[in-house]
């Protein structure tokens, strides 16, 4: 870690989740760049007793209160997903800078908008996809690059979980629930980001429940021109989590690419016509090195870590799976805009 050169980051978390409590939370207490300044939910007494047992400095009963707090200077919005691009504007209407739990929105055209918002107040606003900070990407990103396997050519993903509880905010339609938002946008964002570029069109089966109305099962096809990605995410599948990248003189796996444990060493396994190797990577806590390089852009004035681009194209191409899921047909992803 680099040491500390500033003030620690007064940090307010909008909403008192589960996800906060579990990930969250351990690295963003201990680290020397963020303070815990404040916790804001719809109950004060939840916010209370959320301050108490996480050590912030002050809790509200509202989210509005925690942005309308003078020593608040950074935002991260933990709330369901239909209410992300609604506080980012809040959060740049009230000159904090904002970190907000992906997907950042329900369509691009609400991504793109929110985040020009954000950017035409100057404030630093970005998506909190966390796995990309964690060195396994970093270092398979590398390997690639670097020809290990050859040329990309395929990228196989799955991701699932079993989640049959319709009350919980992944299988409510409404607040943006079911297993393209929730963990297809992983996948999505993972395989633009190990051939750094965007797929020219999509073709995509779904699966959804017939009680909540969200999708529990979904695959899709992503033709990126020179290699055709696939990925399969499910919601009441067995725990499972893998990436593997197949090139024309290798391949490359990621056992456990998204939930990676922050005190664990981590592999890359690479095989080419050298063999097999595992490439060693961590440990590594992957929210500490997300929101840390995100307060070290905010206190350096510099740009955010991932640019809010990104964010959009990876809409875009959620966009293109539910055009295509509803035609039943290969969807081009738009160039600009969404639906």
């Amino acid at each position: 870690m680099k040491p500390v050169d500033f003030k620690p980051v007064r940090v307010g978390v909008l909403g008192v989740s589960r996800h906060y409590g579990l990930r969250v939370h351990l690295p963003v207490s201990h680290s020397p760049l963020l303070k815990l300044q404040a916790i804001g939910s719809r109950s004060k007494e939840k916010a209370e007793n959320a301050a108490a047992k996480w050590g912030f400095e002050s809790a509200y009963g509202s989210y509005q209160e925690v942005l309308d707090d003078p020593e608040v200077e950074m935002v991260y919005v933990v709330l369901p997903n239909h209410e992300h691009t609604r506080w980012i504007r809040k959060c740049a209407d009230a000159g904090k800078a904002v970190l907000c739990e992906k997907p950042a929105a329900l369509n691009a055209d609400d991504a793109a908008d929110a985040f020009a918002y954000a950017q035409s107040k100057g404030i630093l606003a970005m998506e909190a996809f966390m796995y990309r900070f964690h060195p396994q990407w970093v270092r398979a990103k590398e390997l690639i690059d670097a020809g290990e396997i050859g040329e990309v050519l395929s990228i196989h993903s799955v991701f699932g979980y079993n989640n049959t509880n319709p009350d919980n905010i992944r299988n409510i339609k409404e607040y943006g629930g079911g297993a393209l938002y929730d963990i297809g946008c992983y996948t999505i964002s993972s395989a633009r980001y190990l051939l750094g570029k965007e797929p020219l069109s999509v073709v995509a089966n779904m699966d959804f429940s017939q009680e909540t109305g969200t999708d529990v099962l979904t695959s899709v096809m992503m033709d990126f021109g020179s290699a055709r990605t696939h990925f399969t995410v499910g919601t009441l599948m067995a725990r499972r989590q893998e990436v593997e990248v197949f090139g024309s003189g290798g391949h490359l796996k990621i056992a456990l690419p998204f939930n990676a444990y922050p005190d664990v060493p981590l592999a890359v396994e690479v095989t080419n016509s050298t063999g097999t190797r595992n490439v060693l990577c961590g440990p590594a806590d992957q929210y500490a090195l997300l929101f840390e390089a995100f307060a070290r852009a905010f206190r350096e004035g510099g740009p955010p870590p991932v640019p809010h681009q990104d964010a959009v194209a990876n809409m875009r191409v959620i966009d293109a799976v539910f055009r295509s899921a509803e035609s039943g047909s290969w969807e081009q992803v738009a160039r600009s805009g969404g639906r």
